[in-house]
Parts: structure tokens; C-alpha cells; sequence
């Protein structure tokens, strides 16, 4: 003891044993009683045992609030864990072993695992903050309600899940693609706007910003609003201005129409027309296809309403030319027709209107085309019949040259040309063939044509019927005289068959008689002239205008081949009766 008593305090060491043992060494000294003694012990164990109860007290206190800590902490995962919709995390999950040790140790391993989820909450909670911002600013966009100022979306915390999330994700694609959506049908509006202002020459930027001050071109594509009313009020002004763009070209092809016509009736040169051509270009556009810039600008069309103003004027005092030109016109469609007007009578009534003033030079225009229009629809009813008119007269023409070329006796000498004139002879025979086919086909169409209108079908005044049935009774006569003549010559030959029997010779071969005196006159002049039943022109029948044939010596003419042979002169013709007859269909 002795030996561990000097150790002691060579160590440094101070235990309850020793302190006793001092203790014991100074009572000793001192002469303490034994009561003293006891009584010391006795108060330092009870001071002891105060400590002993402060430190257990202590120690009860200090675990009751680890396992409250570690209950706060167990909840706490376990609320993290639903919030974000995770039973187990990778890289997270508590070992069996560590949820049944100490209380420090079942802290130590679930601290770590709370930092890791209060991360990853915090970072969820800024993926949900974030994506709800966009959708609340696009919803904004699309309700028209642009919110300056960013406001925060509250953050729903019991509910971090994945979940939860691809949903908001989900709802915002689906709200860019309607802003996407409604962006493009914003832009093709706009264009539209542009293209339309362009071509009415309207100012684009205050058009367009009237509608929203953000479709301005200096703003951003993706500042631009969207919104219902703005698309609706775009939609009505690309409305009005089709609609406008529709009343401008009207309006510009209405007065391109009459800048024609007034230069057609004033003959306009060229170069004063090419001053409106941008006016005129578009007169067969329709609206879709009008799409230069400028082109239904309003002062483009106020000019052309200055030029249509300045061109009637100078209609009204040119209004005698213009009428004449208008008649002259109309006489022309006529003559063509081979219908006969009274052309005197109708320029006095056109000078006695304009002179008096009774009639507006406009109207009186318009009247003469309406008469016009009629004359040329009259002209087109009778065109058939006329082209069939030309052809008889053509082949009348050829039947008197080919007459004449067969009382020619010299027809087959080799002179110049004569070959020309053989081959003609061999079409013109194909061509008087058809003579009588021709005729009563005419007949047929020209009394149709009368029934259908109920009007006789005149030629230059006289009826084409009288016309065809007159050339028929010519034809029979001319084909009666050919027969007398082919009997006069059987008898002039028996004549000479008998002279020779008598005198027993025959005359020496000669010219006939007919040779020396020439082709017969012709009732009607020229054989080459076409027929024309105008008793003004050729002396023919008249028609009066009731009707009527002027009696006297204004008879029908004949034909062109039609040949008139006396009684007297008959035997002069006797020697050319077989290349007539030949001629004959």
C-alpha cells in the first residue's frame, strides 16, 4: 500500500481512494472521534449520491431527446419521402442492422439520409416553381392578361412527386404548342395585313397597331400577343380589307372598261393608252391574282376617275364623229349582209337628235351598239345561207366562162396559156355539175330560215327566193333553146346530106358562120361581174318596201351564163351547138 500510496502522486492521480485515505491521515492528525468520522462519511456519500441522481436525471433527459429527435427525424423522412412520392431512394435506404442500434446510431445513419431529401425537395420545389411560372405566363398570354411584374406561383409541398411533375410538364407542352399554334396564325395574319396594305397602299404599322401595339415589327416574335381578341380583331381586319381590296378592283376594272371603250371610240394612239396600263392590266384580274404593290392605291384610282371624267367631256364634243363612226359601222355589217338601210335617213335622224338634245350622248351611244350587237347576230343567222349564195354565184360565173371557152375554135391550138385554160374547163365542169344540187339546197335553207323568223330573206333588197326560182326558169329556157338548136343542126345536116346527093359534092371545110360574127351578146353585160339583183347597180327587178316588183323594164336580170339567142340570129350558132351542150349538167 505504502508503495502504490508514493506512486500515486508521482502519477498525478487522484481517485475517491485516495482522497479517503488523505482524509483518514489528517483525522488521524487531527484526533477526529469516531462520530465525527461517521458522520463526515455519512454526508459525503449523501453528497455523492446527489450527484449520482443529478447525473442520471441528466442522462434521462438527454435520451429522451435523442429519441425524440430521432422520432422528429423518422417523421421528417418519412413526410419527405411522401412528399416527393419515393419510398426508397437509391443510395438511401437505411440497413436493417442500423435501425436497431443505439439511438446515436440509428441518428447518425438517418441524418445523411435527411440532407440528401431536403436537397433534392428544395430542387424539386424550383422544377415545380419554374414550370409553373411558364404556365402561368402563357395562360396569361393566351387570356390577353400580360403581368408585368413576375409573380411566384405557390408551390404545393405535400405533393414533389414525379408524378406531379410530368403532369405540369404535360400541361405546359400542351400550352406551347397553343402558343405556337396561335403565334402562327398571328404571323400568317400579320403577313396578310402587310400584303393587303401593300397592294390598297395603306400604312402597314398604324393598321397593324390599332389592332395591338405589340404586332409592331420592332417587337420580339415571342412578345407579340396572342390572345383571342387579338386574333379576332386581326381576322376582322384582314376581313375588311379583302373586303375593301374587293370594291377597289371593281372599281378600277369599271373604269378601265370605260378608259377602253372611250379610247376604241376616239382612237386613242398607243402611247396615250400606255399611260394607263397599270390601270388596265388588271381588267380580267380577279382578286387573288392582284397582288403588285400599290396597284388599288386610292390615288391611282382617283386618277383614273380624272381620265374617264376628262375623256367623256371630250365624247361630248366629239359626239357627231363618234355617231358617224358608230353608223359607218353598222353599214359596214350590213353591206356585208347584203341588207339593204336607208344609210341617208339614218345619219339626218342621228344630226337632228344631237343638234336638239333630246337624247343624252351616252345613251345614244349605247343605242347604237345594242343596234350593232343585233346587226351582227342578224349578219351571223344569215352567214350559212350567204356563203351558199357566193358559191352559186361563183359557179354561175364559171359556167359562162366555160360557155364562152367552148364557142372558142381555137381552144386546142397550142398557144401560150392554153393548157391553164384546159384545166380550168375540166374544174368548171365539176363545178356547173353541181348547180342544181347547190340551188335546191339554198331553197331549202332560205325558206327555213323564213319560217323560223317569219321575214323574207332578201339579198340586196330583192328576195333570194324570186332570185333561185327566176334562175330556174332561165335555166329551163336556156336548156329548151339548146334543144332547138341541137334539132335546127339534125336539119341543116340532112340539108347538106341531100345537096350532096344532087350536086354530088360536099362544101369545102370552113369557118362557121358563127366564127365570123363572135359570141352572142349577153342579156347581162359582163360575164365575169356576180350576180346582183340590186336594180340600182345592174338594172335588175327592184323590191319596193311594201313588197311589191316594180313592173316596166325593171324585169329580173338573168344570170351571168345566161345567153340570149334571137330567131334571127339562131343559125349563126349552129356550128357551136355541141361544145354548148357539152357544158350542160
Amino acid at each position: 500500500m505504502a508503495v502504490t500510496d508514493a506512486q500515486e502522486p508521482l502519477l498525478g492521480e487522484t481517485t475517491c481512494g485516495s482522497l479517503l485515505k488523505k482524509l483518514q491521515q489528517i483525522w488521524d492528525e487531527v484526533g477526529e472521534s469516531d462520530e465525527a468520522r461517521d458522520k463526515m462519511l455519512l454526508q459525503i456519500e449523501q453528497e455523492c449520491l446527489d450527484v449520482y441522481k443529478r447525473k442520471v436525471d441528466q442522462a434521462e433527459k438527454s435520451r429522451t431527446s435523442l429519441l425524440q429527435t430521432l422520432r422528429d427525424a423518422k417523421n421528417e423522412l418519412s413526410s419527405l419521402l411522401s412528399a416527393l412520392g419515393e419510398k426508397t431512394i437509391v443510395g438511401m435506404v437505411m440497413q436493417p442492422e442500423k435501425t436497431l442500434g443505439t439511438i446515436k446510431e440509428q441518428l447518425e445513419a438517418i441524418t445523411p439520409l435527411l440532407e440528401k431529401l431536403w436537397i433534392q425537395k428544395d430542387e424539386r420545389v424550383n422544377e415545380f416553381s419554374e414550370v409553373q411560372s411558364l404556365i402561368q405566363k402563357i395562360r396569361g398570354e393566351i387570356a390577353g392578361n400580360l403581368i408585368k411584374e413576375t409573380v411566384t406561383p405557390k408551390v404545393d409541398e405535400t405533393d414533389l412527386s414525379l408524378k406531379k411533375l410530368d403532369e405540369f410538364h404535360l400541361q405546359l407542352q400542351e400550352l406551347q404548342k397553343e402558343k405556337s399554334e396561335r403565334l402562327h396564325k398571328v404571323l400568317e395574319f400579320v403577313s396578310t395585313v402587310h400584303d393587303l396594305c401593300a397592294v390598297l397602299g395603306m400604312d402597314f404599322l398604324s393598321t397593324v397597331t390599332e389592332v395591338h401595339p405589340s404586332l409592331n415589327e420592332s417587337t420580339g416574335v415571342q412578345s407579340k400577343s396572342i390572345s383571342n381578341d387579338t386574333l379576332s380583331r386581326l381576322a376582322k381586319t384582314v376581313l375588311a380589307l379583302n373586303e375593301d381590296k374587293k370594291k377597289r378592283l371593281h372599281k378600277l376594272q369599271e373604269l378601265a372598261a370605260q378608259l377602253i371603250d372611250l379610247w376604241n371610240l376616239m382612237d386613242t394612239p398607243e402611247d396615250e393608252r400606255s399611260l394607263f396600263d397599270h390601270v388596265t392590266c388588271n381588267i380580267s384580274a380577279s382578286v387573288d391574282e392582284v397582288t403588285i404593290p400599290g396597284s388599288l392605291a386610292l390615288d391611282l384610282i382617283e386618277q383614273a376617275e380624272v381620265e374617264v371624267e376628262r375623256l367623256d367631256q371630250l365624247k361630248a364634243s366629239r359626239m357627231k364623229e363618234i355617231a358617224f363612226k358608230k353608223q359607218a359601222e353598222l353599214e359596214q355589217i350590213y353591206g356585208h349582209a347584203h341588207i339593204e338601210i336607208d344609210s341617208e335617213a339614218a345619219r339626218g335622224n342621228i344630226l337632228e337628235m344631237i343638234d336638239s338634245g333630246t337624247v343624252e350622248p351616252s345613251e345614244l351611244i349605247a343605242d347604237m351598239d345594242n343596234q350593232i350587237v343585233r346587226a351582227n347576230e342578224e349578219a351571223l343567222s344569215r352567214k350559212e345561207i350567204l356563203d351558199k349564195v357566193e358559191k352559186w354565184m361563183l359557179a354561175c360565173e364559171e359556167e359562162s366562162w366555160l360557155e364562152d371557152y367552148n364557142r372558142d375554135e381555137n381552144r386546142y391550138n397550142a398557144s401560150r396559156g392554153a393548157h391553164l385554160n384546159l384545166k380550168r374547163a375540166e374544174k368548171a365542169r365539176i363545178l356547173v355539175n353541181k348547180i342544181p344540187a347547190l340551188v335546191d339546197t339554198l331553197v331549202a335553207k332560205t325558206r327555213a330560215w323564213e319560217e323560223d323568223r317569219g321575214i323574207s330573206f332578201a339579198y340586196d333588197g330583192v328576195p333570194l327566193l324570186a332570185m333561185l326560182d327566176e334562175y330556174a326558169t332561165l335555166r329551163l329556157d336556156r336548156e329548151e333553146e339548146k334543144r332547138r338548136m341541137r334539132d335546127q343542126k339534125k336539119f341543116h345536116e340532112q340539108q347538106n346530106t341531100e345537096q350532096e346527093a344532087i350536086f354530088g359534092s360536099r362544101p369545102s371545110p370552113g369557118r362557121p358562120i358563127s366564127a365570123k360574127k363572135g359570141a352572142a351578146p349577153r342579156a347581162n353585160g359582163n360575164p365575169t361581174r356576180r350576180l346582183s339583183m340590186n336594180a340600182s347597180q345592174n338594172g335588175g327587178r327592184s323590191t319596193s318596201k311594201d313588197g311589191r316588183r316594180d313592173s316596166g323594164n325593171n324585169r329580173p336580170i338573168a344570170p351571168v351564163n345566161y345567153v340570149a339567142i334571137s330567131k334571127e340570129d339562131s343559125t349563126s350558132h349552129v356550128s357551136g351547138t355541141d361544145d354548148t351542150v357539152s357544158a350542160s349538167p
